[in-house]
């Protein structure tokens, strides 16, 4: 259901999120978020596209988020790279199906949901998730003697 481009777009953003204010280049991007350069630069090309980043040229040059992070959306994301399909008709194309079957709908349904908890999370929230993760994951420094 989740493709990898959308994956990788996540990820991208979710790094650019944390770095704030610093252009990153897409071969920082993908160093330090272990992708595929060449896939980073098509990510980031849709990413822009979809008006989601600005890209800088020049020695300082590279990606920013075009807006707070407070007012990006997943689904944004989603959107701009790898939109979530709906199931709106009878997929086998049958006209006597003027509306959806049993397991269509409910695949829709399902599909609604996973749109829909996109919809109502924000770039902001889930790179403070990963940070409260990370806090809890590290080890404290062994001691010294």
């Amino acid at each position: 259901m989740i493709g990898q481009t959308a994956e990788y777009a996540l990820r991208a953003m979710a790094y650019l999120a944390s770095k704030s204010e610093e252009p990153q280049t897409a071969q920082t991007i993908a160093r330090d978020t272990e992708l595929p350069s060449g896939y980073v630069i098509r990510v980031m090309q849709l990413l822009r596209k979809g008006g989601l980043i600005t890209a800088q040229r020049g020695p300082n040059g590279g990606f920013l988020l075009a807006r707070s992070t407070e007012r990006i959306r997943l689904l944004d994301i989603f959107e701009a790279v790898q939109p979530i399909r709906r199931i709106d008709k009878c997929p086998l194309g049958k006209p006597s199906h003027l509306q959806l079957c049993p397991l269509h709908r409910r695949l829709d349904q399902a599909i609604a949901g996973v749109q829909k908890a996109f919809a109502d999370t924000t770039l902001a929230e889930l790179v403070e998730e990963m940070e409260d993760n990370e806090r809890r994951c590290q080890f404290p420094s062994p001691a010294t003697d």
